[in-house]
């Protein structure tokens, strides 16, 4: 078996494990407020932050070199991570994936002001095309809107906004800082709000927490083994497997069903993300890549975000 199909089994179990952690993230969903999930998600997840730190030898204090740019990156990742919790909570799965891998249109959009993306004739009209397919799948005018979908929204926005950030300040942030603060952000914000949602939680659904946290830290391993063997161009597409299982899991654990036009949206939106990473892979077809070099999920910030573990494993074979 040759390096990129590795790269590509153990991305598809990754994405795998992260389904199944987002099953348990709707299932404490319907029962407390994604202020107490997060908070104590948050919480159960700083031991493997705190290995992080213990593996960063790279000089330098805690205090980010673009503080503005942290700041907003912080910010969209509390309100991106709020939001996502609430949609998979009150949204099919399958619909809640289908509208958060529009993700990579908005960053496409995004980088055009932020990092100053050229996007060409063809790249835009995968992107229109694909924003057509979260129309489909919304079906505004004939369908009912509710919060969830809002939230949906918000989520796929607030997560390519970050991501974007990363993509611009990343190479000057030391991959601690780039961990951190969304994280102690998460804990302080949620940790004030606690107190007014909190409900009593019996040990059966602290372990379940205690299983998010650790879901969430092995997709990411297996995600930094994937891109070891594997390419971006390989891997990052693999990531819309998990809607083949939000399919599954949803009909087993919650008793929903896919309905046509979220069927045909989540296809055309998937088409265009697929395409825009090919696209973006191709010479000279972009001068960022800020698609196919985002290399996590929806950032919210609950659990470490895999770039920096990358991006330290790049430092240390290079100082080889």
């Amino acid at each position: 078996m040759g390096p990129n199909a590795k790269g590509a089994l153990l991305a598809l179990l990754a994405f795998a494990v992260y389904a199944t952690n987002d099953v348990v993230v709707k299932f404490l969903g319907g029962i407390y407020s994604p202020v107490q999930t997060i908070f104590f998600s948050t919480l159960l997840s700083f031991p493997v932050a705190m290995l992080m730190i213990m593996r960063d030898s790279t000089p330098g204090t805690l205090i980010p070199a673009h503080p503005w740019w942290m700041a907003a990156r912080t910010l969209a990742t509390l309100i991106t991570g709020i939001s996502a919790f609430y949609a998979f909570a009150v949204l099919p799965l399958a619909q809640t994936y289908t509208i958060l891998f529009a993700s990579p249109l908005l960053i496409t959009l995004l980088a055009i002001p932020i990092l100053g993306e050229k996007v060409r004739i063809r790249r835009g009209i995968a992107v229109l095309v694909g924003l057509g397919g979260v129309l489909v799948v919304l079906r505004p005018g004939q369908t009912a809107l509710n919060l969830g979908h809002l939230a949906a929204l918000v989520a796929a926005f607030g997560g390519s906004f970050a991501s974007v950030i990363v993509r611009k300040i990343g190479a000057d942030e030391r991959p601690v800082v780039l961990l951190l603060y969304p994280m102690v952000a998460n804990f302080v914000v949620m940790g004030i709000a606690l107190g007014f949602v909190y409900k009593p939680m019996p040990i059966e659904h602290f372990g379940l927490l205690a299983v998010m946290a650790v879901l969430g830290s092995l997709g990411g391993i297996i995600i930094i083994a994937a891109y070891k063997y594997g390419v971006a161009i390989v891997v990052a597409p693999m990531q819309y497997s998990q809607i083949l299982w939000a399919s599954l899991y949803g009909y087993l654990f919650f008793s929903e069903t896919i309905s046509l036009n979220t069927a045909i949206g989540a296809g055309i939106i998937i088409a265009s993300g697929v395409y825009i990473v090919l696209r973006e892979g191709s010479k000279g077809a972009s001068a960022n890549q800020p698609v196919l070099q985002t290399r996590s999920r929806t950032e919210t910030g609950t659990s470490p975000r895999i770039s920096p573990f990358l991006r330290l494993r790049e430092m240390a074979l290079r100082a080889k």
